[in-house]
């Protein structure tokens, strides 16, 4: 009989991501479809609990050390107060993460976020637990990290890209293998979960059965919503009637209030803050609209096609330009140029109007981040190396 292999994920964060909530379903979908695995997820300083009841319910094991509250305490926002939080917690965890890599021997260790701290282990210390560096977003090689990776992914087991732009880039490195160097696309679409939200009613939340588009994601620079604003007014100054909605939080949000109020565009552009459910508001809206500055692929993009909800967005590296075609299943705009976006905007307009093959190819598209697709092309790469 065989043994039960056991997976460890590693992925400490500071906020809400995508990338967490890709750690769950990658776990619950390499236990969900394999009686052989036993995934867990190291759970350091609670981050992790916000997916508590999720976790249960999935069965998902987690690793706890300290307790939540360091992290409430650690500075979220900002380029050097979050760099600050990541030393702490690389201090932190250097030493229990080692001893638990060491005690535990799992089978495969999957690094997603601060990935520095398990890499230096892997450098200094021989483990029998083979190292999976699952990148997330097109990383910046600085000469730490060059170096890092220069010395460390030569004892790396493999690399999973989630998008074929990153995957090329990341081979185009002198000093990684090619070869070790995987496409793996982030498990996404939980179809019965989805399928199950979109149909519940947010009663919180209601737009009078007004027509609206929609928008989604943290408030950061990447997200480039001020831009969306900008380009938003000047559809507003020809059409009083248009209304985006925005769902985020982050620390752009006074920036972006303080714009919609200067502008008078109160009744046009509506902030929602965070929302449990976006589903049921992305399925009933005109269309998706994402801004982004640089997405690795883009989840909400991913999830509004599943939805079949037409979707215009940018053109950024890495994953909307690779997933969206023009008049196939979307519209694309150059990024962060209000110029094009206006342009192509009146392109979207007319195509919505005959969007049923739009939508269909969205669908198809969608389909390759299921949890199923996911756990099978995931466990074709560990067994294949």
């Amino acid at each position: 009989m065989s043994l039960k292999k056991k997976i460890y994920y590693w992925s400490p964060f500071l906020v809400r991501i995508a990338t967490p909530s890709a750690v769950v379903n990658s776990a619950y979908a390499m236990q969900k479809f394999s009686k052989l695995n036993h995934c867990s997820i190291i759970n350091f300083f609670g981050e992790f609990n916000i997916f508590k009841e999720e976790l249960m319910k999935k069965e998902i094991n987690t690793i706890n050390y300290f307790k939540s509250s360091i992290l409430k305490i650690l500075p979220k926002y900002g380029k050097i107060p979050s760099r600050f939080s990541f030393i702490v917690i690389f201090i932190l965890s250097f030493f229990p993460l080692k001893k638990l890599i060491s005690k535990e021997k799992p089978d495969y260790l999957i690094i997603h976020l601060i990935t520095s701290l398990p890499l230096l282990l892997l450098l200094i210390f021989n483990f029998e637990t083979k190292f999976v560096l699952r990148i997330s977003g097109l990383p910046k090689i600085g000469f730490f990290r060059k170096l890092l990776w220069r010395l460390a992914l030569k004892k790396i087991y493999i690399i999973t890209c989630p998008t074929k732009n990153t995957l090329e880039y990341i081979k185009n490195f002198n000093f990684i293998n090619s070869n070790n160097v995987k496409l793996l696309y982030d498990p996404i679409i939980e179809v019965n979960k989805i399928s199950k939200k979109k149909r519940i009613t947010d009663k919180k939340i209601s737009f009078n059965n007004k027509e609206y588009y929609f928008s989604a994601g943290r408030l950061t620079k990447q997200k480039n919503f001020l831009f969306l604003c900008k380009c938003f007014k000047l559809i507003v100054d020809k059409d009083p009637s248009q209304i985006l909605v925005i769902a985020g939080e982050g620390e752009n949000k006074s920036q972006i209030m303080q714009y919609i109020r200067k502008n008078n565009l109160k009744k046009n552009i509506v902030l929602t803050g965070h929302l449990d459910n976006i589903y049921y508001h992305m399925c009933r809206s005109k269309a998706f609209i994402l801004s982004s500055l640089w997405e690795d692929p883009g989840f909400v993009i991913i999830e509004a096609a599943f939805c079949r909800v037409p979707i215009f967005s940018s053109d950024c590296d890495s994953g909307p330009k690779e997933l969206i075609r023009d008049n196939i299943n979307g519209i694309l705009f150059k990024s962060n140029n209000i110029e094009n976006f206006l342009i192509k905007f009146d392109e979207f307009i007319k195509l919505e109007k005959n969007s049923n093959k739009l939508l269909l190819n969205n669908l198809k598209m969608s389909k390759k981040f299921t949890l199923f697709n996911h756990y099978l092309n995931f466990e074709k790469i560990l067994n294949d190396v």
